[in-house]
């Protein structure tokens, strides 16, 4: 049985910074694509960053580029999400996605593209 547990989300001020984890348990990351999404009250869930399995193909919203970055540690089965200046509009639930399936993915940013998907990770900022 696949898990995601994010961590790390909170409430801060704008301009700080927090880290959110994602570790996976029931299935071993490290030949699998990954991605963080998050979903504002009353709006849809978007795409944030994405990483493919070696770490060397990363992706990222137009809205967080330049202050978000997206890594992973393999042998922890964890990835990762620096989230710096952070900035009102900012404020979502967190969730990272985990693809397994052994197409080629179509479209990193699709929410179809992922097989599993984490609980949730609520992420407030407060000018």
């Amino acid at each position: 049985q696949v898990q995601l547990v994010e961590s790390g989300g909170g409430s801060v001020q704008v301009g700080d910074s927090l880290r959110l984890s994602c570790a996976v348990s029931g299935r071993t990351i490290s030949t699998y694509n990954m991605a963080w999404f998050r979903q504002a009250p009353g709006k849809e869930r978007d795409f944030v960053a994405y990483i493919d399995w070696s770490g060397g193909a990363k992706y990222y919203a137009d809205s967080v580029k330049g202050r978000f970055t997206v890594s992973r540690d393999n042998a922890k089965n964890t990835m990762y999400l620096q989230m710096n200046s952070l900035k009102p509009e900012d404020t979502a639930v967190y969730y990272c996605a985990l693809r397994t399936r052994s197409q080629m993915i179509a479209d990193t940013m699709g929410r179809s593209e992922y097989d599993y998907w984490g609980q949730g990770n609520q992420v407030t900022v407060s000018s």
